[in-house]
């Protein structure tokens, strides 16, 4: 069986390289601009040393495979303390160049440097993951019933054989060309865990040697739209048709939020936000997908040709 799952722990474990070489992830300077400052107060090396740079491996235990499709990561951290001393030690094997101190640590009491770990990547994932996680689930979200709505149109070949160049199915033969390797991996009726992510880069990730299913981690769409957004629609003719806060709310959907998103970023109750989307869903400008226990509202095509034609530009 074939299977999406949405995890913050990689997205944390992704965002180290972004912190780390800023400029190779233009799409992510506003966020990296913002969260450097805060990071420089917190000690946060064990989680570098664990991302090195050029990234030629992460090791397996660091982001276990998801369990379910959107754990939270109080529960993927407790996953990656209960990794196996092995897991672990194979794991920093695999890593190039010397070992620092820190990860010495690790390799000699896994039990113990696990819990350090933990504790290391929450801190980081407080500062530069939480505070943009629901904005980030939300388009992650949106990835997901997209993945999902192409495999039940084209199937499992028609999903992955259009995901990345780099990726193909071949009967039951799943080949990814990497960079640095190239690796393939029967599925044997196993099926594939797909994660998209946003901080992956512009190739997938794949992990085919834990247990259970093989992982493939891939680029989510409209990034560019995730972090840098104005305040208010540039045009005003839009404003005068629809009203000052529809015209926001059309704005704020460049990319797909629910209403507790919409009314965090736009200052209203989730009742008055839920009062305006009904009216712009009734006209036909936005739509509405169930997305695990939420509903994301997103712009429909008319409402992308009105906000053109307006100037209301999309930020």
């Amino acid at each position: 069986m074939t299977r999406f799952a949405v995890s913050s722990l990689w997205e944390v474990i992704a965002s180290v390289r972004v912190v780390k070489q800023p400029h190779l992830f233009p799409e992510h300077l506003p966020w990296s601009g913002r969260v450097r400052p805060r990071l420089a107060g917190l000690d946060w090396r064990l989680l570098a040393d664990l991302v090195q740079i050029p990234t030629l491996v992460i090791p397996p235990f660091v982001c276990p495979p998801p369990a379910t499709s959107q754990p939270t990561l109080d529960v993927e951290l407790a996953t990656l303390v209960a990794s196996p001393p092995e897991a672990v030690r194979a794991g920093l094997d695999a890593l190039t160049g010397p070992r620092s101190a820190r990860l010495a640590a690790l390799y000699t009491d896994p039990v113990a440097g696990l819990t350090r770990l933990a504790e290391v990547i929450q801190a980081y994932a407080d500062v530069a993951i939480a505070p943009y996680w629901p904005r980030m689930r939300t388009l992650l979200e949106r990835e997901v019933l997209l993945g999902a709505q192409r495999m039940a149109t084209d199937g499992v070949h028609g999903l992955l054989n259009h995901l990345d160049p780099y990726v193909r199915l071949e009967a039951d033969t799943l080949r990814v060309d990497h960079i640095v390797l190239t690796g393939s991996v029967r599925l044997d009726g196993r099926g594939l865990l797909l994660v998209p992510s946003i901080f992956t880069g512009p190739r997938v990730w794949s992990n085919f040697g834990s247990p259970g299913q093989p992982v493939l981690r891939y680029p989510a769409r409209a990034l560019a739209t995730l972090w840098e957004r104005d305040p208010v629609p540039r045009g005003r003719g839009l404003a005068r048709v629809l009203g000052r806060t529809r015209a926001t709310l059309l704005h704020e959907l460049a990319v797909p939020a629910s209403t507790l998103e919409l009314a965090d970023r736009c200052g209203l109750t989730q009742g008055t936000v839920s009062q305006h989307l009904s009216a712009l869903r009734d006209a036909g400008l936005v739509g509405a997908h169930r997305a695990g226990r939420f509903v994301v509202y997103a712009r429909t095509t008319a409402a992308e040709t009105l906000i053109a034609a307006s100037g209301a530009d999309a930020p």
